[in-house]
């Protein structure tokens, strides 16, 4: 395990105000009862939260937008650090990395990447449709991150993972206001990481694991498809809110201009070609699609998980379509 570095909650709240003077910060915030990144100011260094599972829009907001105009942009050169990530949204980085920055290298992905500090943290809780270790992640950083964080009775626990973090660390420290982390402290730590897998495993003990659900989905027929898309609407919901979904139009504009709009495998005529032929033109054939490519033909091509398990397109369905009710019915009717 690495190293743990101890603070106080007082003094870290004032190394944040000093960081704001650097950096752009982005950190969860509550509003209007519920937790999403936003951009930081003094005033809010109170209200940031810590150790609670998922802000509301994914991680991968801050590397792909939305739409981006890919060829006017000017990066900008100020360094940014984003607070407070948990383990799901980092190691779904994992694979937007192996997508975005292979041959051939997208270079504004590359930027964003390179000019942010990402500081992960623990979960201390879990929510209804968190399922994160089902699929092999633990709900605390371990990859993808320069910095961790945890924060226990007022304290706050950093550990260092990069070279960046390193460095953003040596300035950090240089008031000695840090120390190392005490065994009893450590243990502490240790306990509540271990408190919130035993509670993951034993709320989503009957879900299958990753490759398993890939052999379930290939091993099905279209009934139980049809069945849980009644409710389908094809908003796309489940794939804007995804943090690995990251299918793309590139539209050309007047004054060469091109964007890049986050496109989804659920809309209508999302796969249609020449002459009107449309392979995904059922409904429920492109609600298929979208788990085939998560757990079959994305794990053909890179190692990164293309689910880690945060469960937020269960709960921005406005069919109200649990995906994990469906792999559990797989398992029951195919094993």
């Amino acid at each position: 395990m690495n190293h743990f570095f101890l603070i106080s909650k007082e003094n870290w709240d004032k190394i944040l105000v000093k960081l704001l003077g650097e950096y752009y910060v982005y950190a969860p915030i509550l509003t209007d009862n519920y937790q999403d990144y936003r951009f930081i100011l003094e005033e809010d260094i109170n209200n940031i939260i810590y150790n609670t599972p998922k802000p509301t829009s994914p991680l991968k907001t801050f590397f792909v937008p939305v739409k981006e105009n890919v060829v006017k942009t000017i990066p900008d050169t100020r360094m940014r650090i984003i607070l407070g990530i948990p383990s799901c949204d980092l190691m779904a980085l994992g694979l937007l990395d192996a997508i975005y920055l292979s041959e051939p290298l997208d270079m504004y992905y590359q930027h964003k990447r390179e000019s942010t500090i990402l500081i992960g943290t623990d979960c201390h809780s879990i929510l209804e449709h968190c399922h994160c270790t089902i699929y092999g992640i633990q709900p605390y950083p371990e990859k993808y991150h320069d910095i961790s964080l945890s924060v226990l009775n007022q304290d706050v626990f950093l550990t260092i993972n990069s070279e960046k973090g390193e460095t953003l660390f040596k300035k950090l420290s240089v008031n000695g206001l840090f120390r190392e982390t005490g065994k009893d402290e450590l243990e502490n730590i240790i306990n509540k990481r271990n408190e919130i897998v035993s509670l993951l495993k034993d709320a989503n003990k009957d879900l299958p694991d990753y490759i398993s659900t890939g052999e379930l989905i290939k091993g099905s027929g279209e009934e139980i498809w049809q069945k849980y898309t009644k409710a389908c609407v094809s908003c796309g919901a489940c794939a804007a809110i995804c943090p690995t979904c990251t299918c793309f139009l590139l539209i050309d504009r007047p004054e060469f201009e091109k964007v890049r709009q986050l496109d989804a495998c659920q809309y209508p005529a999302f796969e249609r070609v020449a002459a009107g032929e449309d392979p995904l033109g059922r409904r429920h054939v492109r609600f298929r699609n979208r788990y085939l490519c998560k757990y079959v033909w994305k794990p053909q091509k890179f190692e990164p998980v293309a689910c880690t398990g945060c469960g937020r397109c269960i709960e921005a369905c406005i069919g109200k379509i649990s995906k994990n009710e469906l792999f559990k019915e797989l398992a029951r009717v195919l094993v």
